[in-house]
């Protein structure tokens, strides 16, 4: 098929991670002149999230490979493959340059499309090992594009030749925030001297975050203030003084990035390189059931470079009071895990993964 050399291809879904990191992304490449439009799902969370920033978007028909038996897996066969015939008419009507995954289930039948019609796809891998989609999408063609160095050691010896490492991108907005703002947002007046707390469970929320900020949060409001997103459709306690939850912050987050002491949250990569992009110390709480052990691989990279400690397994809500406790205590170990933060190339990965595409430009 005739491609042409303006257009590029963005696909992704299912979490805000799977979406955010790649707007920096789509504004580099449409500076230099080039289109952009997104396949997700549709009746997808992205949907709102891409139409919101200006994007075209093209929802098709996704399903979801379970790791384990069910049903479900049997009739997604067939969201699957109408996905693929959804994807198929959109790509050959728009005929982009490269086709770019960020990640979910969505993405597979765009790529699978894109093999089909000759159209070069890449893969962007936030975590550390690849995801299921990610390598269903390297069998199909796709060139990988990392973030970590060690997500190398996960690739076989073809799929790591033209490989690129380029870290996770975050939003230009989120490296721009207003410290004074945030303070603002979380209720705090210029005279207010408490130290911020931000609780973060991910787009979605998570119940664990939850419990466990909310069996502390007494002790923990005694020494400082906190701002909790608690994730859509999770019950929260009523805003007091120096406690302000939300289900979601979008707008919000830069500012509160930028004016938080200290996060306690989730280890999704969205969460990791956002806190790394702002230099913001962190307690990382990793989903650690159903799930491949990402979050855990995530968490524990983080560590090693010294931006974060991690909950351990089972800790009850006294150990994460007790952990936070002694981390606000501590200004200079939290100065010192902010500064650890710049081992992450958060605010050049946009940069490079533009780079990268622009090759594909004829």
């Amino acid at each position: 098929m005739s491609i042409s050399s303006k257009t590029i291809a963005f696909t992704g879904g299912g979490t805000a991670g799977h979406v955010f990191p790649a707007f920096p992304v789509m504004e580099r490449v449409r500076k230099a002149g080039i289109d952009v439009f997104w396949i997700g799902s549709s009746n997808g969370m992205e949907k709102s999230l891409v139409e919101l920033a200006g994007i075209r978007y093209f929802g098709v028909p996704s399903g979801k490979l379970r790791r384990y038996f069910s049903f479900r897996n049997l009739t997604d066969l067939f969201r699957i493959a109408a996905g693929f015939f959804a994807s198929l008419r959109v790509l050959r009507r728009e005929k982009p340059m490269a086709v770019i995954s960020k990640g979910g289930f969505v993405t597979v039948p765009p790529v699978a499309a894109a093999r089909l019609l000759k159209i070069p796809s890449l893969t962007h891998e936030s975590d550390v090992d690849p995801g299921l989609a990610t390598r269903l999408n390297l069998k199909l063609g796709a060139r990988a594009l990392l973030s970590y160095e060690k997500s190398m050691t996960y690739l076989s010896p073809s799929k790591r030749k033209g490989a690129v490492i380029v870290g996770n991108p975050v939003r230009d907005a989120i490296i721009n925030g207003n410290p004074a703002e945030g303070r603002r947002l979380a209720g705090l007046d210029p005279n207010d001297k408490r130290p911020l707390i931000l609780v973060l469970g991910g787009s979605q929320g998570a119940r664990e975050v939850n419990n466990l900020v909310t069996g502390c949060l007494d002790n923990i409001l005694s020494i400082a203030a906190v701002v909790h997103q608690t994730g859509p459709g999770n019950p929260s306690r009523p805003d007091s003084d120096g406690y302000t939850s939300r289900p979601f912050f979008l707008e919000e987050l830069p500012h509160l990035l930028a004016a938080a002491d200290l996060a306690v949250s989730r280890s999704g990569a969205g969460s990791v390189w956002e806190l790394a992009a702002t230099g913001t110390p962190a307690i990382f709480i990793p989903l650690r059931d159903a799930t491949r052990g990402d979050q855990l691989l995530n968490a524990s990279m983080a560590d090693e470079t010294g931006m974060s400690v991690t909950l351990e397994k089972g800790a009850d809500a006294e150990k994460l009071g007790n952990l936070v406790e002694e981390l606000i205590s501590d200004p200079r170990r939290r100065r010192i895990m902010g500064d650890a933060a710049s081992a992450y190339p958060a605010k050049e990965a946009a940069d490079r993964i533009a780079a990268v595409l622009m090759e594909y430009a004829t």
